[in-house]
This record gives C-alpha cells, structure tokens and sequence, in this order.
C-alpha cells in the first residue's frame, strides 16, 4: 500500500502550537510569576495541561459523537482532525518543556513522542483510525484536572499547609479514577483496537506497519502508565503505613 504524505488545506496545527506556546509563557511570566524558578516551569507545563485536558476530552467527544460510522478503520472527520491538530499542539510544547528544563525525564518523554507519533501518522498519513486514537485520548485526559491540581499542590506542599492538604487528600480519588481509566478501560478498549488492526480488516485502508506501529507504542504507553500509577499506590500505602507507626 502506498504510502502518502497529506497536507490539508485547512492547516490549524502551527495555530494550536502557537496558542500553546502562550498559554505557557502566560503561566511563567503572569500565573506562577512569584514561584521559585525551581518550580515555574513545572508550574507552567501542569497550566498548560489544564487548558488542553478538559478541552480536548469534549472536543473528542463530540467529534467521536458526530462520526457518521464509527469503526477503528473510518476514515477522519474534519472535526476529529482538528481535534488532532489541537492534542498535537499541545504534546509538541510540552514536549519542549521537557527537552529544556527537564531532559532527564525520559519517560515523559518518550510518552509524548509515543503520542505525538501515533496522532501524527493518523492525521497526516493514514487519515483513518481516529475514532480509536480519540477514545484513548478521552480516557487517558479525563484524569488530567486531578492530575494536574495534585502535581500543583505537590510542587508546594513544602512551603503551604494547604496545598499539603490538597495533594494529601487528593491522592486517592486521583489515583483510583487514573487506575479505572489507564489500568481497565484503556487496556480493554486496547484489546479491541488491537484484536481489529491484527485482523488485517483495516489493511485496504491503512499501511499494515501504521497498525503495527499503533499496537506497539500505544501498548507501551499504556504499559508505562499502569507501571507508574503502580508506584504511586505503593508510595501512598508506604506513607499511610509510617504514619499508622507514629
């Protein structure tokens, strides 16, 4: 099958990523302005965060809602391609953040490069299969608020007893709701996506290695996920048992 790359005619990724790139430098330079310059990009990265979870959770939603057919091998609307462009946006700054002030974070890293490998081929090879991308995408950003409050107030727990509180008491609502979606939805729904590339059903419409390729990286991602949500239970019941000591 041939392979080719496209280039729409309405193009709104260099948009996104300048819209993201704002949105960043707002929360460096205005939101987190009186921050320790330890915690701003942090800061700045979990803000951006926000204003790209929640968005594109009902961006994705409504675009999965709109689909006339909805299959793993339907070719793209041009409402799931924006969407696209938007989730694209968002990984290619925040992958930035992290190549900058953090390179030795290379498990987020190469997460967002997983991400933005499988919405990239989607988008502008394949053209077909985001109904399957969009659903993981809405259940891996449904835990991106609480995620992204708790890493806040983690990043100043030291300094306020208050946001100590807030990422005490938000741990395990976050923890469970992130275990349902990326430890039992997301690996079910994985299944299915996998179980219908693997069946050669997509094969008239998709390159075999695009349906390859999205089994092993979105497996490995979500393999990464459930090992670290792994170890932030184990982190928890460890401090809930020291403080049962004292």
């Amino acid at each position: 099958m041939e392979v080719e790359v496209i280039v729409p005619g309405q193009w709104f990724l260099p948009h996104f990523v300048s819209v993201f790139c704002a949105l960043y430098m707002l929360g460096y330079f205005a939101v987190f302005n009186n921050w320790s310059p330890k915690y701003r990009p942090d800061g700045s990265s979990c803000f951006m965060s926000l204003c790209h979870g929640t968005p594109a959770v009902l961006l994705a939603a409504a675009a999965i809602l709109q689909q006339p057919v909805r299959s793993f091998a339907s070719p793209n609307t041009d409402f799931q391609n924006l969407v696209l462009d938007f989730s694209v946006g968002y990984f290619t700054v925040d992958l930035l953040h992290y190549l900058i002030f953090m390179p030795s974070e290379y498990l987020f890293i190469a997460h967002h490069l997983a991400t933005l490998f499988v919405f990239i081929t989607c988008r502008y090879i394949a053209q077909h299969g985001a109904f399957a991308l969009l659903v993981l995408l809405v259940l891996a950003e449904v835990t991106s608020a609480c995620q992204n409050v708790w890493t806040l107030a983690g990043l100043r727990r030291a300094e306020s007893p208050t946001a100590a509180r807030i990422h005490k008491n938000l741990a395990p609502p976050f923890f469970v709701l992130y275990t349902i979606m990326r430890g039992f939805l997301g690996p079910w729904f994985f299944y299915k996506m996998g179980a219908f590339y693997v069946s050669g059903k997509a094969s008239d419409v998709m390159a075999m290695w695009i349906c390859a390729s999205w089994i092993v990286v979105v497996g490995s991602a979500m393999l990464v996920s459930i090992l670290w949500i792994c170890n932030l239970w184990l982190e928890l019941f460890r401090e809930k048992t020291l403080e049962k000591k004292d």
